[in-house]
Formats: structure tokens, C-alpha cells, sequence
């Protein structure tokens, strides 16, 4: 019956082309759209009711003399900016691109103040409705210039805490090789710990930061979907990785080992740029304290990251060039994320990217923990767990030196 059935669909669409069957739902749906919008969208532009406006901050710049505010009508109403305050003192002000912003439309507000270096401000722009929209400035600091020497400073930050802790951190691996098997699953646990307290992180400052974006953007969901994003994409090259291995017909594209460090190296390398990027728009905002405390703090909490790479080369002998390509890609991206945060911080692109390294993060887990297992075939045999809890662990104790 369900071949007949077949037969008589296939004759009363006369063989027309596949291609044209697969457009016959979008004609159809273009259509119904053209004949609304000709009818003139009857109901759906009358509502009754106060405005509903949303304005969003997205940075904030000190100068001399200065306070300048980037602000985005976040809401489905227009927003129309009538006045300015600086603790409730409202003063004249200047907006680059008109005062009235449709949905998304930005403008920056430039008010003159002399304000006080590490006093904390509350600047509210108040609509013409009415409505109120405050903004925090926690301790005011002058925003650097962003100049070749500004970016060569963040350049020498991102060094100083990305490339060279997780450099340091492989130095371990002579030590990797000369343990044993059980205490190497041991050490494989304590990455998957390590990697996982920093899923867990970035996913709670992805959030966080989420929070302060414009909610038309995504908000959290940016995170989600950077995340779904990343394992996906990460999953399509292992396979890809994997079949290329297994067609080979010699071992010159390395083995499983250096495979597993490669994506660990991609996993710590994105997350680390989520870190740069903090580092660099606290740095922009005058709020990053840059003493010999906090590179000791991050050389110490990054170090660990450099263990969790050589972990899977215990039974390979990667050439010094491999290692150090390793080091790069896992610590260079600090440097790229300094960069990106002090010269154009914007909070839903850094939600975004935080949740592409959970993303790259939780896909090289699910790599690391078949080499978990015992002899028994049990990822969570005692010796794990306590490597799990370790790694964890370590990467919160030394997180607590890191103060931004």
C-alpha cells in the first residue's frame, strides 16, 4: 500500500525537478509573509500601554575631563535620550549619532566631568519618557591609549601569562615518561580535573559576562551556543583526523599521543583567550592590577595547564619543534584576547568566545577518558578520582593568586 501510495504522489507531481519540490515550502511561506505585509499587518502594530525600553551599556572610556558611554537600545521600542546624570548631577552631554535609537542602533554620549581617579561614579542616562538607566563606574581610572606601545604592553602581558607559565608546565614531560602506567592514568585524571574546573569557569564567566550584554544579542545562549558550536566542529575533525590516520601508511602524522596534546593544546589555547580578553579590558578600564603578585598568581595557575599537555605523550618522542608548537597554540591566544579586550571589548562577542573553549574543552574530555580506564575497564577506579579531585583541586587553589 505504501508503494502505491508512493507511485500516485510521484505521478501527480508530474517528475517535477527535486531542487523545485524543495523550494515549493519557501514560495509558499514567502507568500504568506508578502500578503500580511501587503494587508498591512493587521493588530500586530497596535499595542496600548507605556513604551518598553531597554539601553545597554557596552563600554566605557575615562579621559581627562571626560566620561564617554557607548549605549545600545537593547528593547523592542525606540529610546530617546533626554539627559545625562553623574551622581545624580545632570550636565550637558553629546551623543555621536543623535539621541534617538531605534531597536540595536548605538550612540556614544560623551559628558564632560572632572571626575577623580579611583572614585566610583553612577552615571544614569534618563530617556524622555522618563526611564532610567544606570551605569557603575566601580573606581575610575584613565582608559590607555590604544598606541603601538599600548599593544606591545598587552603583547608582553599575554606572554607573561600565557606562553610562558604553560611553556614551564611542559617541562614536565621527562617526568611523564618515567612513571608508570598506573600512576599515568592517574596523571590523565588530574588533566581531565584540571580541564574540567576550567570548563566550569569559563561557563560561569561566560555567563556572567552574558548578564552585562545587550539581551538581544542571545545573552547566555551566546555561551550555549558556543559551546554546541566548538564540540561539534571539533568532533567533525577528529573523525576527519581519526580516518586520516587510519588510511595512512606510515606514522608521519604523528601518533595518538601527540593528537590527544594537539587537541588539549586547542582546548586550553581557546580558554586562555577568553582569560585574555578579561585581562585586557580590566586592563583598558583601569582596573587590573599589574604588580609582580598577579604574573606570579597566573604563572603558577597557568603552569598546570602545560602538564595537562605532555600528559598523553608518556609512550612518544615529539620533536622539540612540535613541542614548542604545542606551547604556542595553547598560551598565544592570551595574546590575541589582550589585544581584542583592550582596543574592542564587547560582551556578547567575549560570551561567545568563552563558550567555544567550554565547547573545546568538554569535546577534549570525552578524548582523555577512555585513557583513564584500568586494566578493568573503569574510567572511575579509585586512583581517578582522587586525580580528578586533585586536578580540580590545583586549578582552584592557584586560582585564588589570580586577581583581576
Amino acid at each position: 500500500m505504501m508503494e502505491a501510495r508512493a507511485a500516485a504522489e510521484e505521478g501527480a507531481l508530474g517528475g517535477a525537478p527535486t531542487w523545485l519540490l524543495g523550494l515549493v515550502p519557501v514560495a509558499l511561506i514567502a507568500a504568506a509573509v508578502a500578503i500580511l505585509a501587503l494587508a498591512g499587518a493587521p493588530g500586530l502594530g497596535e499595542r496600548s500601554g507605556a513604551p518598553v525600553e531597554e539601553l545597554a551599556t557596552e563600554r566605557t572610556v575615562l579621559r581627562p575631563g571626560e566620561i564617554e558611554l557607548t549605549v545600545r537600545n537593547d528593547g523592542p521600542d525606540p529610546v530617546e535620550v533626554a539627559q545625562v546624570a553623574v551622581n545624580d548631577a545632570f550636565l550637558a552631554f553629546s551623543a555621536s549619532d543623535g539621541l534617538r535609537l531605534d531597536r540595536l542602533e548605538a550612540t556614544t554620549l560623551t559628558v564632560p566631568y572632572d571626575w577623580i581617579e579611583g572614585e566610583a561614579y553612577e552615571v544614569s542616562v534618563v530617556s524622555s519618557t522618563g526611564a532610567t538607566f544606570a551605569h557603575e563606574i566601580e573606581a575610575a581610572a584613565e582608559t590607555p591609549v590604544a598606541d603601538a606601545g599600548f599593544f606591545g604592553l598587552m603583547g608582553l602581558l599575554g606572554v607573561y601569562v600565557g606562553v610562558i607559565p604553560v611553556s614551564l608546565g611542559m617541562l614536565w614531560l621527562p617526568f611523564v615518561r618515567r612513571i608508570g602506567q598506573e600512576w599515568l592514568r592517574i596523571l590523565i585524571a588530574f588533566t581531565v580535573g584540571l580541564l574540567a574546573f576550567l570548563a566550569i569557569d569559563a561557563a560561569l564567566e561566560g555567563i556572567e559576562i552574558a548578564e552585562t550584554a545587550p539581551s538581544a544579542f542571545g545573552g547566555a545562549a551566546l555561551v550555549v551556543a558556543g559551546a554546541l558550536i566548538a564540540f561539534l566542529v571539533l568532533s567533525a575533525v577528529d573523525v576527519y583526523l581519526a580516518r586520516k590516520r587510519a588510511s595512512a601508511s606510515d606514522a608521519r602524522a604523528g601518533g595518538a599521543g601527540i593528537y590527544l596534546s594537539l587537541l588539549v593544546a586547542i582546548g586550553i589555547g581557546l580558554h586562555n583567550l577568553g582569560e585574555g580578553l578579561a585581562i585586557g579590558s580590566a586592563y583598558a578600564a583601569g582596573a587590573l592590577a599589574l604588580g609582580t603578585f598577579l604574573v606570579i598568581g597566573f604563572a603558577i595557575h597557568n603552569t598546570t595547564e602545560g602538564l595537562a599537555i605532555v600528559a598523553p605523550l608518556a609512550d612518544e618522542r615529539p620533536a622539540l619543534g612540535r613541542l614548542v608548537l604545542l606551547g604556542l597554540i595553547a598560551g598565544a591566544p592570551a595574546i590575541v584576547g589582550a589585544w581584542i579586550g583592550a582596543a574592542a571589548y564587547n560582551p556578547s562577542l567575549a560570551a561567545l568566545l568563552l563558550g567555544v573553549g567550554v565547547g573545546a574543552i568538554a569535546q577534549v574530555v570525552v578524548q582523555l577518558v577512555p585513557s583513564m580506564r584500568d586494566g578493568d575497564g573503569r574510567a572511575l577506579h579509585p586512583g581517578a578520582v582522587g586525580g580528578l579531585v586533585s586536578g580540580m583541586a590545583v586549578l582552584y587553589l592557584t586560582g585564588l593568586l589570580v586577581s583581576v
